[in-house]
């Protein structure tokens, strides 16, 4: 547990550190876009701490190469660089669209060549699925379902990239529940080293947020953008990939695991949906929206889920918030869930289903009810201090 702490302390740090020299540089040098339409923010603010989200995770991984306890991660080393080449395409492309907006048919290309890069030329790929003893044979299918899986929870945490701090918050606390959890599947295994490339990944995640979000906190000095949203996206489906996906069923001992064993299986899989379950519900509705408008799905408006949340009345922290508390009560829920039925707790999946309902029970109240009433603002109107829905979808 010591180097996993050591290494959210050393990514927090450099994440931090670079974060302060990108955006100085950005506004030394201009490197911003001006204000589009759709834009919730009034002056122009630096979009590139991507930039530093990845360099923080490139050095980590660096440490990590000469740390002998990280040895077992990199026995395969094309995993390794298979990933770090994965993000850093992704970066470079993050970049060229916050600067410059690329057409989307480009950005899911390169998202899709990302996915490939890690599926095939890192052999990390879905394996088996969580019903039962179910492998996946076709290596074909195996490719598909993962770049795919991929492709989508980049999207998804992309998606959510609004306000200032939110996504950088909501992937800390959602990287935090999923390190526990796989720090304990680990243990429940009996795996001869707790060191492993989705516990890593986890923790260098949970690092990365930490040292971005102070500057990204409301007021936002920087934005992470689609480099930084992406990037997150990209390494939290590997993380969970990495764990559930190449586990084979069979090896799963009922007297290690408990009775949880199912649900565990399926965490790695619900956790990533239902921390964007919300969002990808706002996705849908707007393409809905837009297309019985009669406009294209990926034209941008002002009837996201974060600006609806603003209209209703929240300040643009108070929303934040709100999202860090849904994420927070759907991810301990259901690890909680896990762990009761692992322990052996008297009412077993009982106490995260309390947890739960009682947590959401709490969370429609708060986003219901808002701190301030305030009149529902025209189309043209703008709220400070926030960061806008990234790039249409």
């Amino acid at each position: 547990m010591k180097q996993y702490l050591f290494t959210i302390i050393l990514t927090a740090a450099v994440t931090f550190a670079l974060t302060a020299v990108v955006w100085r540089l950005s506004l030394r040098f201009k490197l911003y876009p001006g204000i589009r339409e759709r834009d919730v923010h009034k002056t122009p603010t630096p979009r590139l701490g991507g930039v530093a989200i990845f360099l923080g995770i490139a050095v980590a991984f660096g440490v990590s190469a000469l740390n002998p306890f990280f040895a077992t991660i990199w026995m395969r080393p094309q995993t390794m660089w298979s990933l770090l080449g994965a993000a850093l395409l992704i970066a470079l492309v993050g970049v060229v669209d916050d600067l410059w907006d690329l057409d989307w048919m480009i950005k899911l290309g390169a998202q899709f060549l990302a996915a490939g890069i890690i599926t095939v030329g890192g052999a990390l790929q879905i394996l088996s699925l969580p019903f039962g003893d179910m492998l996946v044979f076709s290596s074909w299918l195996s490719i598909t379902m993962t770049m795919f899986a991929i492709v989508i929870v980049m999207n998804a945490v992309n998606f959510i990239d609004g306000l200032d701090g939110l996504v950088a918050g909501v992937c800390l606390i959602a990287n935090g529940v999923f390190f526990t959890y796989s720090y304990v599947v680990t243990r429940d295994t009996g795996a001869s080293s707790y060191f492993n490339l989705s516990t890593f990944l986890a923790a260098v995640l949970i690092g990365a947020c930490l040292g971005f979000l102070p500057m990204n906190w409301s007021p936002a000095k920087i934005f992470m953008g689609d480099s930084g949203a992406l990037v997150l996206g990209l390494l939290m489906a590997t993380s969970a990939i990495s764990l559930t996906g190449q586990l084979d069923p069979a090896v799963i001992d009922p007297e290690r695991i408990g009775r949880s064993g199912l649900l565990g299986a399926f965490i790695p899989i619900l956790l990533p949906l239902l921390v964007v379950l919300l969002p990808l519900l706002d996705f849908g509705l707007a393409v809905l929206r837009r297309m019985s408008a009669g406009k294209s799905p990926f034209s941008p408006d002002r009837k996201h889920l974060h600006h609806r949340m603003l209209d209703l009345g929240h300040r643009d922290r108070d929303a934040v918030l709100i999202f860090y508390a849904w994420t927070t009560v759907i991810s301990l829920a259901v690890l909680l869930m896990y762990i009761g039925a692992r322990e052996d707790w008297s009412g077993q999946y009982l106490p995260g289903v309390c947890f739960g309902l009682v947590g959401i029970a709490a969370c429609l109240v708060i986003t219901f009810n808002p701190t301030r009433r305030r009149p529902r603002p025209s189309a043209t109107t703008t709220t400070p201090s926030e960061e806008s829905t990234v790039n249409p979808r």
